[in-house]
């Protein structure tokens, strides 16, 4: 049974306040990232080939700026992680590229001019929403992708940092999630009550995992966690879920045979990217529209306003506000405190530009 959570009350007002900040009007990357990357205290934006240095936004280019046509192509940067990964005391910058382009990582310079040097960490990098995350809760991120249009897999960095990434499979063969244009991926303790480890979550069930005598063993627990989508997150043990290119935003929740599948939104569309943050003392589903993800005219909507959004959960229901109409996501995206105020802030960055959304106190 499909039911509906939402309460549609995106005309009312709302309660949190957010200041809208244009870092660039032009198209230079679907992904994003934010870091102190000049060492002066101030957090700021890595997007693709540019970072813009707070608080003033300076844009500075990480390798030369190249224009595509937004109508008809794509970034080399879908997804941006900033790490320091040569353990030099300088952020650097993690680039994945369309599905099934070499994943990268971009030596900081520390204030020297000059493109950042590349370095590989695996030959292409595939599912739609590759994720950086402290997998087995150790403090240590890790990427989760899939290669080879084959397999899902880990990879953590060698000894080495400047040597190829160390892959760990995951799936089997052709398993869940490992195809190069697969949507759906997301981390998180879907068993909550038993081993309370994070599993890897696909849309056709998830991997958990346990230490056997020859290192970590994967299993795969086949069930349905809906249709093609973007990022998945968890949420009490339960599942929620954004569509990448037609219309919904879902609630999976646990049942003892599976999970329920529960429509938050079925208006908005193309909702390429989420996160999960706490607003307060709310949490929230933050998400919006994807410019183009497909070229105009393909996706459901896709001449609609470019909404950000945020779903609140109050009680059992999820209420939407938007944040802005003019902006969107793109496939991946921030929402951390960038001003030092307490308050988690929102970067974005797509085709329509690279936006940050400050929230107001008061």
């Amino acid at each position: 049974m499909i039911a509906s959570l939402i309460a549609l009350v995106a005309l009312q007002p709302d309660e949190l306040k957010f200041k809208k900040s244009v870092i660039d009007a032009r198209f230079v990357s679907e992904g994003v990232a934010v870091g102190d990357v000049n060492r002066d205290g101030r957090l700021d934006v890595i997007a693709g080939n540019v970072w813009y240095e707070a608080p003033d936004w300076k844009a500075n280019e990480i390798a030369p700026f190249v224009f595509v046509e937004p109508k008809s192509a794509w970034s080399n940067s879908f997804h941006n992680w900033a790490a320091d990964l040569n353990s030099d005391g300088w952020v650097d910058q993690i680039v994945i590229g369309m599905p099934g382009e070499k994943a990268v990582w971009r030596e900081n310079p520390k204030g020297n001019a000059g493109p950042w040097k590349e370095h590989l960490i695996w030959r292409n990098a595939g599912n739609e929403s590759p994720l950086y995350e402290d997998l087995f809760r150790n403090g240590k991120r890790v990427l989760i992708m899939a290669y080879d249009d084959e397999r899902l897999a880990w990879f953590e960095p060698a000894k080495d940092p400047y040597a190829e990434w160390i892959c760990h499979n995951v799936s089997e063969l052709k398993g869940s999630g490992s195809q190069r244009y697969s949507h759906g991926l997301g981390v998180g303790d879907v068993q909550l009550g038993k081993d309370r480890q994070n599993a890897i979550i696909t849309r056709d069930g998830f991997y958990v995992w346990r230490n056997g005598p020859s290192g970590i063993v994967w299993m795969f627990v086949k069930t349905d966690l809906g249709a093609d989508c973007a990022h998945m997150l968890v949420h009490n043990g339960g599942v929620l879920s954004t569509s990448a290119h037609a219309r919904g935003v879902w609630w999976h929740q646990p049942t003892g045979n599976g999970f329920e599948k529960t429509t938050i939104d079925e208006t908005i569309s193309v909702t390429h990217a989420a996160v999960l943050a706490t607003f307060g003392k709310s949490v929230n589903l933050v998400t919006g529209k994807r410019k183009w993800g497909h070229p105009p005219g393909v996706d459901p909507g896709s001449e609609e306003p470019h909404w950000l959004v945020r779903y609140e959960l109050q009680g059992t229901k999820w209420v939407r506000h938007v944040i802005d109409e003019d902006s969107g996501v793109g496939t991946q995206f921030v929402v951390q405190d960038i001003d030092g105020d307490g308050l988690p802030d929102i970067v974005t960055s797509n085709k329509n530009g690279v936006f940050l959304f400050t929230q107001m106190s008061g």
